[in-house]
């Protein structure tokens, strides 16, 4: 799969990840946020508590489960996010999901990264 395959098929599962996250109650605040170490696929609240979401797709099984491709490294990049945006939230708690899409099937795990 080309670089511009690659990009379709995350923008698709961006596309299916905050419509999924609505239907579990969640309020979308942002998709795409960007700061100079990163970006926040999409900034939702769920109950009262700011939830940073990471939004990994794959479209077949050559690369292994969407969930497993956040590694050490991006979640590294998750928490200076998650602690970025807490600067904007003082008093809410802050959590990392993670929402996996494997061929069009969505994974959804809460507080996957833990501070």
């Amino acid at each position: 799969m080309n670089r511009s395959e690659n990009k379709q098929t995350g923008n698709a599962g961006e596309d299916l990840a905050p419509e999924f996250l609505t239907l579990q109650k969640y309020k979308i605040l942002g998709r795409n946020i960007s700061y100079q170490f990163g970006e926040i696929d999409i900034l939702a609240e769920d109950r009262g508590t700011i939830v940073v979401v990471e939004v990994k797709t794959v479209k077949g099984s050559g690369w292994g489960n969407a969930i497993d491709l956040v590694r050490h490294k991006k979640q590294e990049k998750l928490r200076m996010l998650a602690l970025e945006i807490s600067k904007d939230y003082p008093n809410k708690n802050i959590r990392i999901d993670v929402i996996g899409i494997d061929s069009g099937k969505i994974s959804h795990i809460k507080n996957a990264v833990v501070g």
